[in-house]
């Protein structure tokens, strides 16, 4: 895809050659509604755990499809503007589909929201026809999440094409401006995308996974790309310990928010019984390999060269498995512990009302009897490794395309 753009007329409206447009209207209405559908599958997540299949109406429902609305008529709306009644230099610097032509990002806005609306009859019907859900991730579910995905991914791809276009005017002028339009916003996008990554895997992430190989799998084959390249792309020299302190915040505020509400079981069987809206558990601490990475990218200064880039992939990957692992080894014992079981850490408050009880809350469940998951092993550590290198790479080239977007 070409990088190569010129501004829009409202963009024209406010800059001059030395004066970087501001964010503008509709990237900051998208982050909102990225905002909403973040809020809307924690707070839904955990009202089928607290209350089970209710309404298609609640208030969780409403917030996520808010979301997705906002992402769809703002999406159509910079399709309909670029298509229609920008200038032909406009449409130039836009994605053409079908002889209409928008910005990037507006594509995947209304392409999820298409898909979220999709999902929402094909959800009620596969409760009615097959009652309670028993993973997180039904198909249903996966139609909405990967809709959900793709509006935040648009609104991502919004604020960093006002980010890329504002620099670049700025490169060319004498502004000594320290900030860009869409430079926060692009790094609250960014949290708000690695926050959904988590929840994805949730499943294979309570605290008593941490030491089995799935976990570590799975987690050096995901965090490692998003982290590289949404820092790669960011403006910030820390921006992926910036983006990971998010996602952790993001965790932590269901934790200590949701328990503060009143819930109860309506459906059978009751084997947990609870009072108060169940939170996921507490959050990975992604917030320290993302700062090795972060202090890796300034040392070598992986866009000045190949041999560069391959070496920051390769020093990436062990810092961030070995720093990953060993954090998560030793945090998730604490969590797992009843000196962890407070407000703030939330630990023992996050089962569901279809967890049964016993000793295996409170034990890795690698070393329950017979075993729940396949205990780390070094060839698994070295698997690990090797994914994580992988990712790297591919998270250094994807973050230097997206440095470059324009579209």
């Amino acid at each position: 895809m070409s990088t190569t753009a010129s501004l829009t007329s409202e963009e024209t409206a406010t800059a001059s050659p030395a004066v970087a447009p501001g964010t503008s209207w509709f990237a900051r209405i998208i982050v909102i509604g990225a905002v909403s559908i973040m809020i809307g599958i924690l707070w839904d997540i955990s009202w089928h755990r607290t209350i089970g299949r209710d309404s298609f109406w609640t208030p969780a429902h409403m917030a996520i499809y808010l979301g997705g609305i906002l992402g769809g008529c703002v999406g159509g709306w910079l399709i309909f503007r670029g298509t229609f009644l920008a200038a032909e230099s406009e449409r130039a610097g836009m994605v053409s589909v079908l002889g209409l032509r928008g910005p990037f990002g507006a594509w995947l806005c209304v392409w999820g929201a298409v898909a979220m609306l999709t999902s929402a009859p094909f959800d009620d019907w596969w409760h009615n026809a097959y009652g309670l859900d028993v993973k997180i991730l039904s198909p249903p579910h996966v139609v909405l999440a990967v809709g959900m995905w793709a509006i935040v991914l648009g609104a991502l791809f919004l604020v960093l094409r006002e980010q890329n276009l504002a620099a670049e005017i700025r490169a060319s002028s004498a502004n000594a401006a320290t900030t860009l339009p869409g430079q926060w916003l692009f790094v609250l996008a960014g949290g708000i995308i690695v926050a959904m990554a988590a929840v994805f895997l949730v499943e294979k992430s309570w605290p008593n996974q941490h030491r089995t190989q799935t976990f570590l799998l799975i987690s050096c084959a995901t965090y490692p790309t998003y982290l590289v390249a949404l820092s790669r792309a960011s403006r910030f020299r820390f921006g992926a310990t910036m983006i990971a302190g998010i996602y952790m915040l993001i965790f932590m505020l269901q934790g200590w928010i949701l328990p503060q509400f009143t819930g109860h079981p309506k459906l059978g069987p009751v084997y947990n019984p609870v009072d108060y809206f169940v939170p996921l558990s507490f959050p990975m601490v992604l917030i320290v390999p993302a700062f090795a990475l972060d202090l890796l990218r300034w040392g070598i200064k992986p866009e000045r060269g190949w041999i560069r880039g391959w070496l920051y992939a390769f020093a990436a990957a062990i810092a961030f498995t070995g720093l990953f692992l060993a954090t998560q080894w030793f945090f998730s014992a604490f969590l797992i512990s009843p000196a962890a079981k407070n407000p703030f850490f939330f630990t023992d408050i996050h089962w569901g009302y279809t967890d049964q009880r016993g000793d295996f809350r409170n034990m890795f469940w690698s070393e329950s009897s017979p075993p729940r998951n396949a205990p780390l092993s070094m060839a698994g550590v070295w698997i690990a490794l090797g994914l994580a290198f992988f990712k790297c790479r591919i998270g250094l080239w994807l973050g230097s395309w997206m440095a470059k977007v324009k579209r």
